[in-house]
């Protein structure tokens, strides 16, 4: 009971002495458990690197997609006639779903991977606490993240997949060739999917999401973890180490699993698409969706948009770390004890 008071004097006494209240504020934060402030960190540096490169990812869904008017163009086409029919706001259409999306799930992907990890340690010692550790745990976090979010990023690729011609013709008052827009926001997506198809509606597309997260979240801490064991002890705590561990680690995981993210993309928007671009046909599971793409669009559309994830990962990754920094000086987290970076390793 003596204790509150005199943590309260203290602070209060605190704040005479710096004749402020700031360090009152700062008490608020710092009661906050870590894991608590490390998700905050993520969540919000997982956010800003979403937004920085969304005109990338919007145009890596058309790609994927093969909307029409975007199949055989470039990258850099491709940003000048979306820029033309939708001006800057169509870079980021559907970044809203991304955004909203990639919170709880960055939040969700640290947390269960810590307790993922942890469980493992705990009950399965023959798997030893080197990287394999990481692949199992990292693996089972993505799945996880993923069940959770999965609606979102169906909202996401739906937006995105549209193109709405915004300029006008007002001397024959007649707008593009671009239809009317299926749907209006977030809210419009989930709901329409909702009443047309139920939960099932809502997961169109996660069988192969699954199967493509399992092996790429597991690279992904599997090759960093394995990257930084080469690392010189001196440069351990380099961000240009992390940096380029991650940004290497996510290029390796990418290109093994990309074909199953054009899959998710080609089911989540089955419903929006001509049928002279998949030959009338849905994709009932993603062996089928993967042999069907190779057959009616060329083993080659299994890595439409890659070379785009190629050029926003690094940026991506070098945004998500140095936000990431930032938000945990301003939290006030801790450095990482000697003992986790060595059980992790």
């Amino acid at each position: 009971m003596g204790s509150p008071q005199g943590s309260t004097l203290t602070t209060n006494m605190a704040g005479l002495v710096d004749g402020s209240t700031a360090r009152k504020e700062v008490s608020h934060i710092d009661c906050l458990p870590v894991y608590v402030k490390e998700l905050i960190a993520g969540g919000a540096a997982g956010a800003f690197a979403k937004t920085t490169v969304a005109p990338l990812e919007r145009i890596k869904i058309l790609l994927q997609t093969r909307t029409n008017g975007f199949q055989s163009l470039g990258v850099y086409q491709s940003l000048r006639k979306l820029l033309k029919h939708e001006g800057v706001i169509g870079f980021y259409k559907g970044n809203g779903a991304s955004v909203i999306r990639i919170i709880p799930y960055a939040a969700l992907h640290f947390m269960t991977y810590e307790q993922y990890r942890g469980w493992i340690l705990d009950n399965y010692s023959f798997f030893g606490s080197g990287p394999v550790i990481d692949l199992l745990a990292g693996s089972a976090s993505g799945g996880t993240a993923v069940l959770c979010t999965y609606p979102l990023d169906l909202a996401r690729t739906k937006l995105a997949y549209q193109v709405v011609d915004t300029r006008t013709n007002f001397r024959s008052g007649i707008r593009g060739l671009y239809p009317q827009p299926a749907y209006s926001g977030i809210t419009n997506v989930l709901t329409t999917v909702y009443k047309e198809g139920g939960i099932r509606g809502l997961y169109r597309g996660v069988g192969p999401t699954l199967a493509g997260i399992l092996p790429y979240a597991g690279l992904k801490f599997y090759v960093y973890e394995v990257l930084k064991t080469h690392v010189p002890e001196e440069h351990q705590k380099s961000i240009v180490m992390h940096l380029s561990c991650g940004a290497l680690a996510g290029l390796l995981g990418q290109t093994f699993t990309y074909p199953l993210d054009v899959v998710r993309r080609q089911m989540q928007v089955e419903s929006l698409q001509p049928s002279t671009i998949q030959g009338n046909t849905r994709y009932r599971n993603t062996w089928e969706g993967l042999t069907t793409i190779v057959r009616n669009q060329g083993w080659r559309q299994l890595f439409a948009g890659l070379s785009i994830n190629y050029i926003k990962i690094v940026p991506s990754v070098a945004v998500g770390f140095t936000a990431y920094d930032m938000m945990k000086v301003w939290l006030h987290i801790p450095p990482r004890m000697k003992s986790q970076a060595i059980s992790s390793g």
